[in-house]
């Protein structure tokens, strides 16, 4: 006769399992992909402001002649990047797989360093410094989703 019977433990819905499994990369995925596809459509909603506005932010920088051809690298990178980034985060909450979610944050830490590289020549040492903290959390992204 047994005094205390074995009580089930409850099951935690597949939808909340998400954050419970991986919240943090999760939750760094979403912050990069709002950021950077928004960033990305922007652009594409608004080309000729976009590179009139960069344009003269670079107006006396050795990349003022570049601008259009540069901007469209980094909308590229940005668009496949949040590709990358939204196909991870399905894979991570499919498979808990998580290598297309890393080449998605590998390739926004790119997109950030070329904005910096960008923001330095332009002598906008403050929106350079804006870049470090989208930096950082791209690379505990990056250090998380590689271990």
């Amino acid at each position: 006769m047994k005094l205390i019977e074995k009580i089930p433990k409850k099951q935690t819905p597949q939808s909340m399992k998400i954050l419970s499994d991986h919240p943090t990369e999760i939750l760094i995925l979403l912050f990069l992909i709002v950021t950077f596809m928004q960033s990305g459509v922007d652009k594409i909603i608004d080309w000729k402001g976009n590179v009139g506005f960069i344009k003269t932010h670079f107006k006396d920088s050795p990349l003022r002649n570049n601008v259009p051809l540069l901007l469209a690298i980094i909308l590229v990178i940005e668009i496949v990047a949040g590709i990358f980034m939204i196909i991870g985060t399905y894979q991570i909450y499919t498979s808990g797989l998580k290598e297309i979610a890393l080449i998605g944050v590998e390739l926004s830490a790119v997109a950030l360093i070329f904005l910096l590289i960008g923001q330095r020549l332009a002598k906008d040492y403050a929106g350079a410094m804006s870049l470090a903290v989208y930096f950082m959390i791209t690379i505990f992204g990056a250090y998380l989703l590689h271990s």
